[in-house]
Parts: C-alpha cells; sequence; structure tokens
C-alpha cells in the first residue's frame, strides 16, 4: 500500500503574495515579448521555476477558485443567440470524445506499465486525459501514488499550456494583440451588468456545488452566464482587468503544485509525462484531422483545442487567447472531464476486478 503524503499546513499570506508577485512579473515579461496568452503562461513558467528551485511559494484554493468562477462567468459570454443554431454540428465531435478518451488513455497506461514500472492504479489514473483533481483522488484511494499522479497531471498540463500557444504563435504565425487581453475595462464597465456577472458566478458555483457537478466552480457560473447571455440580458464580459488577474491566478496557482516536490521526483515524473504527453498529443492532431475530414465546417483550430489534454480553464483561456471558438472549446473539455471523471473509475473496478479473477483461477490451477 503506498503511504500517503502528510496534508501540507494552510499556505501562508507572504508565501501567497511571492508567488503572485512572481507570477506577475513573468506574465509581464512574457507580455513585453509578445507571447500568446502572456499573463498565465509567463506566471506559470516563473513559479514553476521558483517552486522547483525551492523558493516557498504556495497558493491558496479558495482565491484560485475565486478567479475560476470568474473565468466561468467569461466562457459563458461566448455564448451568443446565434449559437444555437451550431449546436448540431457538435454531437459528432462530442460523440468522438469518448472514443479520443479510451484510445489515449489506453496507449498512456500502456507506455506507463511497460516503459516507467508504475502500479496499476498509479498508471492508470495517470493516463487519463482529464481531471486532475478528480484522477488525483480518486487514485489515491483506489492505492494509487498521490505524488506521481498529481505530479504527472500538473506536468501534462503545463506541457499542454506550453506548447499549444507556442504552436499557433511560430508555426502559424498568430500574433496577440498589444495588451494580450481584450474587452472593456472595470473602470468603464456598466454597474448593472457588472452585478450580474456577480451574480452567474455565486448563483452559479453554489448550484453547481450542490448538484456535484464536475469542475463546479467552473461549470456552474459558465451555464449560468451562458444562460443570460443567450437570453439577451447582456452582452458584456468580465471586465479585462479581472481577467488578467485571473490568468496569474491560474498560472502560478499551476506553478506552485511543483512547491515541495524532491527535486529528483520532479525530473523523473517530468521525463516520462514528456512522452506521454507526446502521446496524448498526437492522438489529439490525428483525431482533429479526421474530425475536420468528415465534418468539414468545423475549422481543425478549434478540434485541437477542443480536444487537447489540458485543463479546463486553462485551454478556454488558450482559445480565448488564440481565437478559437471559446463556446465549442470549453463545451467540449466539460463533456470530456465529464466521461473521465464517471467512466474512469467504473472501467477500472471492472478491469482490477478481472484481473482479481483470473489471478485466483492461475492460483487454483498451480
Amino acid at each position: 500500500m503506498k503511504q500517503k503524503r502528510a496534508a501540507r499546513p494552510p499556505a501562508k499570506l507572504w508565501q501567497i503574495a511571492l508567488a503572485l508577485a512572481i507570477g506577475a512579473i513573468g506574465g509581464a515579461v512574457f507580455l513585453e515579448l509578445r507571447m500568446p496568452l502572456a499573463w498565465m503562461m509567463g506566471a506559470m513558467c516563473f513559479t514553476t521555476v521558483a517552486a522547483i528551485a525551492g523558493l516557498p511559494v504556495r497558493m491558496a484554493l479558495s482565491l484560485r477558485n475565486c478567479f475560476i468562477a470568474i473565468l466561468g462567468v467569461m466562457l459563458g459570454s461566448a455564448f451568443k443567440p446565434e449559437i444555437m443554431g451550431q449546436l448540431g454540428g457538435w454531437v459528432l465531435s462530442a460523440s468522438a470524445l469518448l472514443v479520443y478518451v479510451v484510445t489515449s488513455g489506453a496507449l498512456v497506461y500502456l507506455y506507463f506499465r511497460r516503459f516507467s514500472g508504475y502500479d496499476r492504479p498509479t498508471a492508470y489514473f495517470s493516463a487519463m486525459p482529464g481531471g486532475l483533481s478528480e484522477m488525483t483522488i480518486i487514485g489515491t484511494a483506489m492505492g494509487g501514488d498521490e505524488r506521481v499522479i498529481s505530479l504527472t497531471h500538473g506536468t501534462r498540463i503545463l506541457l499542454v499550456v506550453l506548447t499549444i500557444p507556442l504552436f499557433f504563435r511560430f508555426y502559424f504565425g498568430y500574433q496577440p494583440p498589444p495588451g494580450a487581453v481584450t474587452g472593456v475595462s472595470i473602470l468603464n464597465f456598466p454597474l448593472y451588468d457588472l452585478g450580474l456577472l456577480a451574480v452567474c458566478a455565486v448563483v452559479g458555483a453554489v448550484l453547481a456545488k450542490l448538484a456535484r457537478i464536475p469542475a463546479a466552480l467552473l461549470v456552474g457560473p459558465m451555464i449560468v452566464s451562458a444562460g443570460i447571455h443567450l437570453a439577451g440580458l447582456t452582452s458584456h464580459a468580465p471586465p479585462k482587468e479581472l481577467v488578467a488577474i485571473a490568468q496569474v491566478v491560474i498560472g502560478s496557482a499551476i506553478g506552485c503544485r511543483f512547491a515541495g516536490t524532491k527535486l529528483a521526483l520532479v525530473r523523473r515524473t517530468v521525463g516520462v509525462t514528456v512522452v506521454s504527453t507526446a502521446i496524448l498529443l498526437s492522438v489529439t492532431v490525428a483525431f482533429s484531422v479526421l474530425l475536420h475530414a468528415l465534418s468539414s465546417g468545423i475549422p481543425t483550430l478549434d478540434v485541437v483545442l477542443a480536444f487537447s489534454p489540458g485543463g479546463l480553464a486553462e485551454m478556454s483561456l488558450v482559445a480565448l487567447a488564440i481565437g478559437g471558438d471559446t463556446a465549442f472549446v470549453s463545451s467540449h473539455h466539460i463533456v470530456r472531464i465529464i466521461f473521465v471523471v464517471i467512466l474512469a473509475p467504473m472501467v477500472f473496478r471492472l478491469l482490477m476486478g478481472r484481473i482479481v479473477r483470473q489471478q485466483k483461477e492461475a492460483a487454483a490451477d498451480d
């Protein structure tokens, strides 16, 4: 039985402030370099380096959750009334997500088992293309190594978020806008719309938590926000300053996941995860090309973003930054998370039950 890592004490205010300061500096540097998704990528890279170097950077879950809800409201604002006519065209791609999850998860599981020496629970829950928090909790409860599962998923998200925007930046020549974050400034924001969006964040988060929806703090506000935008009650997204701060907080939170982890474990896990992420992205590209050919109406860019095995919040921000269809991308990532969170534990129990029965039969034959 794997020993669970002792729970870390709550983050101190100065540790959070240090992480945010480093993240903000990283975001400003990346903004100056005209990098895509500058505030999040810069914060992520700088805090990751700081965490691995041993600096006491930490992130409060409550702070991250607050800005995740704001991001959910922003994603909901991408659902315009004219989008209703496009939903029928999403059925094929949403259905293909299940095949993608099974295919990519199986390939990475085989890689972890045969070439990385992971035990079955650790390999299985590390291989799932999504659900960092859920897979870590469930995988640990089923006997997996909490540190490896968490670090694998954190590294996967980091690599995908780094790779995808840079790919579009240098291969397709994408140039981000000078300010990196567009939208209405909070100084000019109508009070009615600001209050309405705040209600979306609070009510959506509470209702989704009560309904036990996966990624509730993002999905709930997104659904409520989508509803009021589809109803035409407002056309505004959250103020651009809040979106920029949300990117710094979310990027810093990714980097802080590496804090307190031994360098040897980081080095080994990152090396293994680079290969597994390459496998996932290869499967993503293959599915994207195939779906584009079959559907013809869905741009390959949107399918790549929708199927990329990054986090829901992170990949939705990438879609926003590089001009993808944010509603399409975020909706598909929600479907992917639902598939992973609901089906992965069920399939694991079935497989493990079969393995145990085979082992008993083999022992009886001996």
